[in-house]
């Protein structure tokens, strides 16, 4: 933080003092690189996870069995008790916890969407998979690179995240054609703002955390937030692009 402080009391435009101030910033952007880094690695490597036990649980045929009774609430909310866990727990558990914590929730998360090979091709789940991936790819590059403040969307998106659960919840009842595509289509563009805005967020947490006991915390937790809105994308993006099953 002291690094980028004085940098602007100095003002963009002047020279920095010999040596010190460009080494300092260099230090500091390899340090972002390889924070960042880390953090694509672990979301990376989750959704690989996540995707190789959906496809062998549905190759299996156990699938099936998460299709429906007692065993689809169980395989269902576990993730969310996991993100929860992650996420109001972190003070509590240590490092190694909160890793073992992310890849049993990006397997539990595979078991989970398994589901979705009964209703949908395996070709467009392929190609929904590689159309979210170029999305992701692009609006996190941009949260990345931009100068712009993206701040203010945060409390929008978490507000549209809300509307949208309330929204699906109403209509399991109304069963509205024309509410599922809004949705659907609100969906999609919530996630990718939450992407864009989850990656500057990340970017800057760096700054503060940089050195700290939390550094190693915040990359598994920051991989878990992009993991989140890269599955969420993909899901809703499904339902425009998925091919049902005959």
């Amino acid at each position: 933080m002291a690094d980028w402080d004085d940098r602007t009391r100095q003002g963009f435009g002047s020279v920095p003092r010999a040596g010190g101030d460009v080494a300092s910033r260099t230090t500091y952007d390899a340090g972002l690189r390889k924070y960042m880094l880390s953090i694509y690695n672990y979301m990376t490597s989750g959704v690989l996870l996540t995707g190789i036990v959906a496809l062998l649980t549905a190759q299996s045929g156990l699938a099936y069995t998460f299709a429906s009774g007692p065993l689809m609430w169980i395989v269902a909310l576990s993730p969310l008790a996991i993100v929860f866990a992650m996420s109001f727990g972190a003070q509590k558990f240590s490092q190694g916890t909160l890793q073992l914590m992310f890849w049993g929730f990006a397997f539990l998360m595979g078991l989970s969407l398994s589901t979705i090979f009964l209703v949908y091709t395996g070709g467009s789940i392929a190609a929904t998979f590689f159309a979210t991936a170029g999305a992701f790819a692009g609006l996190s590059l941009f949260g990345y690179t931009t100068k712009k403040d993206l701040s203010a969307w945060g409390s929008f998106l978490i507000m549209g995240v809300i509307g949208i659960v309330i929204a699906m919840v109403i209509n399991i009842f109304l069963q509205s054609a024309a509410l599922e595509l809004a949705v659907s289509i609100l969906g999609v563009l919530i996630f990718a703002g939450l992407t864009a805005y989850d990656t500057q967020r990340l970017k800057n947490d760096y700054q503060r955390l940089r050195g700290t006991s939390w550094e190693g915390k915040s990359i598994i937790l920051g991989a878990l937030s992009l993991y989140l809105d890269f599955i969420n994308m993909f899901l809703f993006l499904l339902r425009f692009m998925g091919a049902a099953r005959e």
